[in-house]
């Protein structure tokens, strides 16, 4: 089961087989893979577009289906008017809980307070905690000590963004994953004329894939430009 709060979807492209792996990043990847058998609390951070998100709705679509997984993405819950504190209403009871940008959330005292009581529910029950945030946790504020130790012990991993090529590839794949063709020049025109930050990428490739579609056009240099422009 996967436990989403009100109006938060997981993507249905997040997943292990479209993620590109640099080597860099082979260790985190590998742990956060296995994150829903073995359990324990891995800590991944790095700066935006490097795939936390990914990684966490990955792990949490790939969860067994016998297992109560739930993804709390505290950036869109903000965003939406979701109390942080609401968020947290029944994960306790999970066995794997994934919480995006949770640094986003922290610094009050009562909810690292209810987040403790969750962590100490989940760690009884040998279940599994996933975090990404742009920072680790020893760069925390804490408001309420014990949490920040807890975390502070977690396995510690920091998220490398891609090079040129694996941004090529990542691009490459989830174009696949749509049933896009996307020609080489295109690819490297979109690398070369925008910022190489998977997010954006991603958000562009949506664009040119319902453009495509709507048009029937094959995604040529001289049709992107049509969509995007030529910043």
């Amino acid at each position: 089961m996967q436990q989403l709060p009100l109006g938060v979807r997981l993507r249905e492209r997040a997943t292990f087989d479209i993620f590109v792996v640099s080597p860099p990043n082979l260790e985190a990847v590998g742990r956060v893979r296995d994150a829903a058998q073995r359990g324990g609390v891995v800590w991944l951070w790095g700066t935006e577009g490097c795939g936390r998100s990914h990684l966490l709705q990955a792990v949490c679509a790939a969860a067994p289906a016998e297992m109560r997984a739930g993804y709390l993405p505290f950036a869109e819950l903000a965003a939406a008017g979701m109390p942080s504190m609401a968020a947290l209403e029944g994960a306790g009871a999970l066995d794997l809980l994934c919480l995006d940008d949770l640094d986003l959330a922290l610094g009050e005292r009562d909810f690292e307070v209810a987040l403790f009581g969750v962590y100490r529910a989940l760690e009884e029950r040998r279940g599994g905690i996933v975090v990404a945030a742009a920072t680790p946790p020893a760069a925390r504020p804490w408001a309420l000590a014990d949490i920040g130790s807890r975390f502070g012990a977690a396995e510690v991993f920091q998220l490398r963004a891609l090079d040129e090529e694996g941004q090529a590839e990542a691009l490459r794949r989830r174009a696949a994953a749509r049933g896009l063709d996307l020609p080489e020049e295109t690819v490297r025109w979109l690398l070369r004329r925008f910022p190489r930050d998977m997010t954006q990428l991603g958000r562009l490739l949506d664009r040119i894939d319902e453009a495509s579609l709507r048009e029937q056009r094959r995604v040529t240099v001289p049709f992107v430009r049509t969509i995007l422009g030529d910043p």
